[in-house]
Parts: C-alpha cells; sequence; structure tokens
C-alpha cells in the first residue's frame, strides 16, 4: 500500500470516527475546546506519520494510541483541568435516576492514575475489547486484565458496594 492510499484510508477512518475520537478526548480533559485541540494535534500527528502504520488492520487502535497519549500528555502540561460542558456532561456515563450516583462515579474515575482510567475509559466508554485496549496501550492482554480489576477494585471501594459497579 503506498502511503497516499495509507493517507486516504487514515483520513476517511478519522472523518467516519469522528466523535468517538472527541468522545475519548473529552473523557480526559472534560472541556469541549481542549478536547477538540486534543483531537486535532492527534489528527495532525496520525497523518504526519501514517507511513509508521504498518497493517491497515490496526488503524483503529493506532489511531486511539495517538489520542490517549496526546490526552495524557496535554494533562501533564496543563495539569487536570475540570471544567464540565453541561450539554455535553450526560453523554458519558449512562442515565441514572441518582444524580448524585453519576457526579461521585465521575469523580472517582478522575481521581484513578492515568493508566486505570485509560482502560475503564476505553473499555467501558469506548466498548473495546481487551486485546484491543492492550493494543493500544502497548501493554500485554494479562496486564490490561490485572489493571482493568485493579482499577474496578479501587471504585467500588471509593463508590461504595451499594453503588453495584
Amino acid at each position: 500500500m503506498t502511503k497516499d492510499e495509507k493517507f486516504k484510508l487514515v483520513e476517511d477512518f478519522i472523518v467516519e470516527h469522528q466523535q468517538a475520537h472527541y468522545r475519548l478526548a473529552y473523557s480526559y480533559v472534560k472541556n469541549k475546546d481542549n478536547a477538540l485541540d486534543i483531537v486535532q494535534e492527534s489528527i495532525l500527528k496520525a497523518l504526519r506519520s501514517v507511513d509508521r502504520l504498518e497493517e491497515v488492520k490496526f488503524l483503529k487502535t493506532w489511531f486511539y494510541r495517538i489520542v490517549v497519549n496526546t490526552a495524557i500528555d496535554f494533562l501533564r502540561k496543563n495539569g487536570r483541568i475540570s471544567v464540565m460542558d453541561d450539554e455535553i456532561l450526560g453523554t458519558h456515563l449512562p442515565a441514572s435516576t441518582d444524580g448524585k450516583a453519576d457526579l461521585d462515579l465521575r469523580d472517582a474515575i478522575d481521581e484513578l492514575p492515568a493508566v486505570h482510567k485509560t482502560i475503564i475509559i476505553l473499555r467501558f466508554f469506548e466498548d473495546l475489547k481487551i486485546d484491543e485496549i492492550a493494543a493500544i496501550t502497548g501493554d500485554n492482554v494479562n496486564t490490561v486484565k490485572t489493571r482493568l480489576y485493579a482499577a474496578l477494585r479501587k471504585l467500588r471501594v471509593e463508590m461504595g458496594e451499594e453503588y453495584n459497579i
């Protein structure tokens, strides 16, 4: 596959899945403008490094990894920014009759270490499989499983058993 063909494929993928990329970035920074900046920077990084994409079947995990790393870099540089857009707030967690439970869960997820937060977001909000998460994070499947269970355990402790996470 030529570089131009890869470029076109990446371009089509980005346009087709733009909402998912935005949602992923937003889940880290909780701010519309910052999420858009992260997606834009991720697109630029992807297009500049399209020749490093070895197999087309890994396009999704390759680009998600770029978005996740860009979001984590943004948080490291700018600290945790938690300005929440109300109109988008409800799109990231399932609706609940108890609004307090949703806010508690959001806060608990935000307090997780970056590696745990990444796995929770990719597994439950982006609905990715364990092996896809392993490819995105660069870890082996068993490491991802261990971190997922550790993150869920921390959320249970933080939220209390009454929420049945």
